[in-house]
């Protein structure tokens, strides 16, 4: 402890008061950058089931001229035309008149199915399926050239492998999304050695391969998967086991198709707690097939949202919605709603859609 005594030793012994003669420094301050604004876009994406074009359907399309499929969407091309992005399974090689029509079981179409496609809203088309070789490489090469000309995206069924290496991409009000498609075969039908770009199998590595490709250049990844057994109602274990690949490979929305009916749609969750929107089979949209739930389709809608801040980035999917259609016998597309006849059937339709997601909407 001091004493008085003390304390005045001590200030004795403090330095004399400076004088501060120099100039004052200005002292800079770095800028506070402001909060970056957060950016929020969204898009709606809607997908149709089989174009599965037989005999009967292109016969009624005839004309003098060559053929015309734009009455078949009319009942629906509003459905098709106002989301942002629209795509559907082509599931016949549009090789055109020259190589020979044909129908079941070895498909030719013609061009004219893709002038339609595009005149009602179709922005791609997924072309890895069973009849992808139907007809063999003329066919696919003359529908791709043809796609190419009246500037349709295709994917599934490339020229080349530089073509097939080139994901497709579309971008919408500044959301990205990339497309991929794979077949679970071909009918027996082998690929030509060394032509491996003319179909996309359903391969695990290659699809895990593809979609951390797509995920680098996409906001969004859509998976097309043909696979499934033919008029059944319910996915099989192969499409789930295939479904949770895709999943837990960063897949975002799967659109499934083959089995020519309607299955329910679900959504699955990866284990990093990521949910991925499938729909396990989106039956036929258009197609000469009738009868027992053959005749039935539909247009899936989702909602896409992006929310950007700075280097941050999220996406959410949101509000699916369901157009259930019917194919009446001139073979024109019906929203199944506008049509009193079917309403017992439209309301089991929505019911075994809606299983698995009670949230599911529908045009009403």
């Amino acid at each position: 402890m001091y004493n008085n005594a003390d304390l005045q030793t001590v200030e004795e012994k403090k330095l004399p008061k400076q004088e501060n003669t120099s100039e004052p420094k200005e002292i800079k301050t770095e800028p506070i950058s402001p909060e970056p604004e957060e950016k929020t876009t969204d898009l709606s994406l809607a997908a149709v089931g089989d174009i599965l074009i037989h005999d009967t359907v292109y016969n009624k399309a005839k004309t003098a001229k060559g053929y015309d499929f734009n009455r078949n969407f009319t009942s629906v091309k509003s459905y098709l035309t106002e989301p942002d992005i629209t795509i559907a399974n082509q599931e016949t090689m549009i090789g055109g008149t020259q190589l020979g029509l044909s129908s079941y079981p070895s498909f030719n179409s013609p061009h004219e199915v893709g002038d339609a496609l595009k005149a009602n809203g179709v922005d791609l088309v997924t072309l890895a399926n069973n009849h992808t070789l139907d007809r063999g490489e003329k066919a696919i090469v003359s529908a791709l050239n043809y796609w190419n000309q009246i500037d349709v995206m295709y994917t599934g069924s490339y020229l080349t492998d530089k073509d097939r290496q080139n994901i497709r991409l579309i971008k919408r009000n500044d959301i990205t999304l990339s497309f991929l498609s794979y077949t679970y075969g071909t009918n027996g039908i082998p690929v030509p050695t060394g032509k491996n770009h003319l179909v996309n199998l359903i391969e695990v590595e290659r699809i895990k391969r593809d979609i951390n490709e797509a995920r680098k250049l996409s906001d969004v990844n859509v998976v097309s998967l043909h696979f499934g057994n033919e008029y059944e109602r319910m996915p099989n274990e192969f499409q789930k086991n295939i479904v949770k690949v895709v999943t837990e490979a960063g897949g975002d929305i799967i659109i499934g198709h083959h089995p020519h009916v309607l299955q329910p749609i679900k959504w699955e969750t990866a284990s990093d707690g990521s949910k991925t929107f499938v729909a396990y089979s989106l039956g036929n949209f258009l197609s000469g097939q009738r009868r027992e739930y053959k005749d039935i389709g539909g247009i899936v809608q989702l909602k896409v949202t992006k929310r950007q801040k700075g280097s941050e980035k999220t996406i959410e999917l949101s509000e699916p919605k369901f157009l259930p259609t019917y194919v009446d016998g001139p073979f024109v597309i019906q929203p199944m709603k506008d049509l009193p006849a079917m309403k017992k059937s439209y309301e089991e339709i929505k019911t075994h859609m809606k299983q698995w997601v009670p949230e599911l909407t529908f045009f009403e």
